[in-house]
């Protein structure tokens, strides 16, 4: 049996805003059923990242555990000072605690979600 990853899913307070902030930084594209309670991009492979409205979203609270962060995603980039630099003028936050800033870099999305951000690997380097 093999199973095929086709969604990641983020609960958060306002999908179309989330999806907006993930849509800047990633390029990806709205799909064409978001609303008001769930909102999705759509990656070239058709993985969706999507994102669900829950009415008592709590934010995770990292690196503290009372609420946990559940998951995260990493991404790419091909200069992270920059890509840190834009998405905080996107709204996205970047907490103190940063494990190892020359490696990658610890994120909050505008809904508090921690996610990564990491030097793209260059090939044949």
């Amino acid at each position: 049996m093999r199973m095929t990853l086709t969604a990641v899913n983020l609960d958060c307070p306002d999908p179309l805003a989330l999806a907006g902030f993930y849509a800047k930084a990633t390029g990806l594209p709205l799909h064409e059923r978001s609303d008001e309670g769930f909102a999705g991009l759509v990656g070239a492979n058709g993985l969706v990242i999507g994102f669900q409205r829950v009415e008592d979203h709590r934010p995770p609270t990292w690196p503290a555990s009372g609420t946990p962060q559940q998951l995260h995603l990493d991404f790419d980039v091909d200069d992270l000072d920059e890509a840190v630099e834009r998405l905080r003028e996107w709204g996205a936050t970047v907490p103190p605690d940063q494990p190892d800033p020359d490696l990658w870099r610890v994120v909050l999305d505008p809904a508090g979600h921690p996610f990564c951000v990491s030097p793209r690997k260059r090939r044949g380097v």
